[in-house]
């Protein structure tokens, strides 16, 4: 009786595997499983370099806008509700949120007098546009940021809030890092 070897096709690839056409075979085969894998932990968030994936979760298919209003007061000890924290992030309905858009000063704790002085002016300007009147806020690309804020654009009437602290000298433009406001 005689036992059949596994197909010709599979014994062929085996034998193969020595060559120089079986070890292309192989890394290939390899880099497309090492490719899969770093894929499958970057959009987990477990990039290899420690870099956060892109939050999937957050994807909306149309922005959602409501128009809002509260009366807004400076935030101080104790409960936090309806209240601005300083020139980009304030409270409103329990939740904190930082305005998408741009960079204010730094109160906690300001660099120095300068950014200070345009903290303070930044914040209580943020106070009296909030409540200036009904508001939207839309979601930004991102739901929050690494401290649980919520991400948002601030408007009213389709101009947004942001803008016009940039226009009065208050904040600039969010392009990543913050930077010094000591100059």
């Amino acid at each position: 009786m005689r036992i059949d070897r596994p197909d010709r096709e599979w014994a062929a690839f085996i034998a193969g595997a020595g060559t120089m056409a079986g070890t292309r075979r192989i890394a290939v085969a390899a880099l497309i499983v090492a490719g899969v894998a770093t894929g499958a932990l970057y959009f987990r968030g477990d990039s290899p370099r420690g870099e956060a994936g892109p939050d999937l979760s957050s994807r909306r298919a149309a922005p959602v806008t409501e128009t809002l209003s509260a009366t807004f007061s400076i935030c101080g000890a104790g409960r936090r509700a309806d209240c601005v924290v300083d020139g980009d992030t304030f409270w409103f309905r329990g939740e904190k949120i930082r305005i998408a858009d741009i960079d204010a000063p730094e109160l906690s704790p300001p660099r120095c007098v300068r950014e200070a002085d345009l903290g303070e002016a930044a914040k209580r300007r943020l106070l009296a546009l909030l409540n200036a009147g009904p508001f939207t806020l839309v979601a930004a690309d991102r739901d929050q940021d690494r401290y649980g804020r919520k991400l948002r654009t601030v408007s009213r009437g389709g101009r947004s809030i942001g803008d016009v602290l940039i226009a009065e000298g208050l904040a600039r433009r969010w392009n990543g890092p913050r930077g010094s406001w000591c100059q």
